[in-house]
């Protein structure tokens, strides 16, 4: 128990600190997780440190918002040693049929000897321990009070009040994806039109965004603005622009507004941009600050009136979330047949929240069939809730195009889950596109 938190709590140091009593038994043990790992047996692991087996179950408890009953009787030692100790060891959670061969992996590896069951989960929403039993929405309440005074400290109390309520929630069901469209076309193309991967000093989302769009049949090409600005490079020779995110110009002209106006003060660029922009064979897309950046271009833009511009944050902090986000109908041709369908995404953003004139200006936006992805929460309905909706944008809108549909701006980035492997959580049933690889493909089949 020495230097635990337990004894901490107690004033203590305690006499005997948590060591390796062997190497051997730690690699095997690594080994065999490993190989348990791999092979799919592991439902969840927690190692067991800070707080001791206790504050380990809770957490997983908390993770998989679900109770969980601790047996002790296999465990040596007076229960509070046993709960609170920090010495080396872990909690997995396997499939009931899957535990004899579990022990058999940890008895092959010579370590069967130090592997107990400790426990099952319960439908009671709470940690039960003997005759103790605790409420996890009251455990949770005291594990996040912490997070919750710093961050209402540090930024905007009343976001930093909403995401404590909404740990506590014992209802939530957490991400559930709607997928109503093939995420495969059926398209044979024989010729990979040119994509200017866009990017600015500052933009650091190229390299994932090249790589959807190569993979959707593009040839992706790196186009810097020095190359425009200079003339090395004409979009003339393009059917697809993107601006990929970052922070360009390190956002101290306002998010994206630097950016834009090297454009727009740059008559040869100026030119450039609107006159690709007119020609209706092309498309453009602009992720979060690239998003920022063109929706400050929306006077070159045919149909792009409505557009809002984007501003910090109602937390009044950088954002990096796993959002979900339903896709409107609307004319966008990078969004075609997937309407309806409600989907994770990457979100990372200081400055993402849609700024209108005034209420009534969001409100037309809306009522013009143009916005084109809403912020949902976990049962599907459009919210404003932070954190559910990461910057507090009127009406969950995070996503617009024009009125003919060629261009497309969004705060989220695609091109950061576009292979299910990038997605922090996902359905099993995914193969190795994520639903997001459609709004790539989608580009491709508009560019005839």
């Amino acid at each position: 128990m020495g230097a635990s938190i337990a004894a901490q709590v107690f004033m203590k140091v305690g006499a005997k600190a948590p060591d390796v009593d062997s190497a051997r038994d730690l690699r095997a043990f690594f080994e065999t997780i490993q190989k348990l790992n791999a092979d799919g047996k592991i439902l969840a692991y927690h190692d067991k440190s800070d707080g001791g087996l206790y504050t380990t179950a809770v957490e997983m408890a908390f993770a998989g918002h679900t109770g969980v009953s601790l047996d002790l009787k296999s465990l040596a030692g007076n229960e509070l040693d046993i709960l609170f100790n920090e010495e080396l060891g872990a909690v997995i959670q396997v499939a009931l049929d899957q535990v004899d061969s579990v022990r058999e992996a940890f008895a092959s590896a010579g370590i069967g000897d130090i592997v107990f069951e400790i426990g099952s989960l319960n439908d009671s929403y709470a940690l039960e321990i003997g005759a103790y039993k605790e409420d996890l929405s009251d455990l949770r309440a005291i594990w996040s009070d912490t997070t919750r005074r710093i961050a209402a400290l540090r930024d905007n109390p009343e976001c930093a009040e909403s995401e404590y309520l909404l740990k506590l929630e014992k209802n939530d069901p957490g991400i559930s994806p709607k997928i109503n469209f093939n995420i495969q076309v059926n398209a044979d193309f024989n010729s990979r039109p040119k994509m200017a991967i866009l990017r600015e000093q500052g933009v650091n989302g190229e390299i994932e965004m090249a790589a959807a769009f190569d993979k959707a049949g593009f040839e992706s090409i790196d186009v810097h603005m020095t190359d425009v600005l200079e003339g090395r490079v004409s979009l003339a020779d393009f059917k697809g622009l993107v601006a990929c995110g970052g922070f360009s110009y390190g956002d101290v002209l306002g998010a994206g507004e630097g950016w834009a106006k090297s454009i727009l003060f740059h008559p040869k660029a100026r030119q450039e941009f609107e006159s690709f922009f007119h020609r209706p064979d092309t498309f453009t897309l602009g992720i979060c600050n690239g998003c920022q950046m063109v929706s400050n271009l929306k006077d070159l833009i045919p149909g792009a009136a409505h557009w809002p511009r984007f501003v910090q944050n109602a937390s009044e902090r950088f954002e990096a979330r796993f959002s979900s986000v339903k896709i409107e109908a609307s004319p966008s041709v990078l969004l075609k047949d997937m309407e309806g369908s409600i989907l994770p995404i990457a979100v990372a953003h200081g400055e993402g929240r849609a700024e209108f004139s005034s209420c009534s200006s969001a409100d037309e936006c809306l009522n013009t069939g143009l916005v084109s992805l809403r912020y949902v929460d976990h049962f599907d309905r459009y919210t404003e809730r932070y954190p559910l909706n990461p910057n507090g944008s009127p009406f969950g809108i995070t996503g617009l195009t024009t009125v003919d549909g060629r261009a497309l701006i969004m705060m989220p980035h695609p091109e950061r889950v576009f292979r299910t492997c990038q997605n922090s959580w996902h359905p099993k049933q995914w193969g190795e596109d994520g639903p997001w690889m459609r709004l790539f493909r989608n580009a491709r089949l508009f560019v005839k």
